[in-house]
């Protein structure tokens, strides 16, 4: 039997060099790696040993070249927001048991929507997941007419030709963190703005609409704010120059959240004796064990499967228009960063 030298040093090897290592017909061995029926068990474990043995890998761009369809789903996502690190992660998951695989194309400070979305679109994706996706309405139905679109965490109105929408109930959300801390005793609660961000919009109107609920009009109150941990550093600071300062603070996204923390904890702030502090998301940064951070969690995992769903029923023909638009409930996740505040 040939041994491993056989494979040139630094190159990847070939289905031919399996068959020879495991002694056996090239077709053979491309059955059993297919996982085929035909082979007997007594070859089967032969050609998988030899595989091991060379570190022989399938090569599943190759096939995908050769079948009709790729059954790849591209997704683009941005680097720079965690919550959708949560969301690709599962995203693999929902795609896994779908029996689809996962394509990703980064947006990045120097690589824009227009970018990653053509990446996908060479890479013979089926259908495109777009993470909260920034691009006009009428780019997206653009992308639409040439494939299955579903945007995630993105509110449409009207609805774009064509593609569909998964997210969570943003300001449905945003009253359950008010009302939790309405519930604690606050009054003084500043909503940290999202600005022009997907999901901002409904979060700033469920924040208002719980705040006249409660009574408190005319403690409404919008900072300027955004996506980052920058954003919400600056919105702190500028919080903690004012002669009174609010009791709570509810930022756009957990990101901001980590912003106002840190800053909160430099100026020797105590989070929440002081002043308590919700998030938005539920990403793994609010569940870090020196963070517990009180935020609403968006469901990842519900968001993902139902992207995947409305992904296979466009592709497979099982899709309607009366499920264009998916909703999910998000719900509020209490950690150690709100209580009941120190003065009323």
């Amino acid at each position: 039997m040939p041994s491993r030298s056989a494979v040139p040093d630094g190159k990847r090897p070939t289905l031919s060099d399996l068959a020879a290592r495991a002694g056996v017909s090239v077709p053979l061995a491309s059955m059993v790696m297919r996982g085929a029926k035909g082979p007997s068990a007594a070859s089967r474990e032969r050609v998988q040993r030899a595989a091991q043995e060379i570190g022989y890998r399938p090569d599943s761009r190759a096939r995908l070249l050769r079948s009709s369809r790729s059954h790849l789903v591209g997704v683009q996502f941005d680097l720079r927001q965690p919550f959708h690190a949560d969301m690709v992660e599962a995203l693999y998951a929902a795609a896994g048991t779908a029996g689809y695989q996962i394509a990703l194309s980064a947006v990045a400070a120097n690589r824009s929507e227009q970018e990653a979305v053509e990446t996908l679109l060479a890479d013979r994706c089926e259908a495109l997941i777009l993470l909260s996706p920034h691009a006009p309405a009428a780019r997206l139905a653009e992308f639409a007419a040439q494939l299955p679109v579903v945007s995630v965490a993105r509110r449409l109105r009207p609805l774009a030709d064509g593609v569909d929408v998964v997210r969570a109930a943003d300001d449905e959300g945003a009253r359950q963190a008010v009302d939790h801390l309405v519930a604690l005793g606050h009054r003084d609660i500043v909503h940290i703005d999202g600005g022009r961000a997907p999901g901002a919009t409904d979060r700033r109107r469920g924040y208002k609409s719980a705040m006249k609920h409660h009574g408190l009009t005319d403690r409404i109150r919008l900072v300027p704010g955004g996506l980052t941990e920058d954003h919400g550093a600056v919105a702190a600071r500028r919080l903690l120059a004012e002669a009174t300062r609010p009791t709570a603070v509810l930022a756009f996204n957990d990101h901001c959240a980590i912003g106002v923390l840190d800053t909160f904890l430099r100026a020797r702030i105590p989070v929440p004796d002081e002043i308590s502090v919700v998030g938005f998301d539920d990403s793994h940064l609010a569940r870090l064990a020196h963070v517990q951070l009180t935020t609403v969690g968006q469901e990842a995992r519900q968001l993902a499967r139902r992207a995947v769903s409305r992904v296979v029923a466009r592709l497979e023909g099982g899709a309607t228009d009366d499920e264009r638009e998916v909703v999910v409930t998000p719900h509020l996740v209490i950690r150690s960063t709100t209580r009941a505040p120190c003065r009323p």
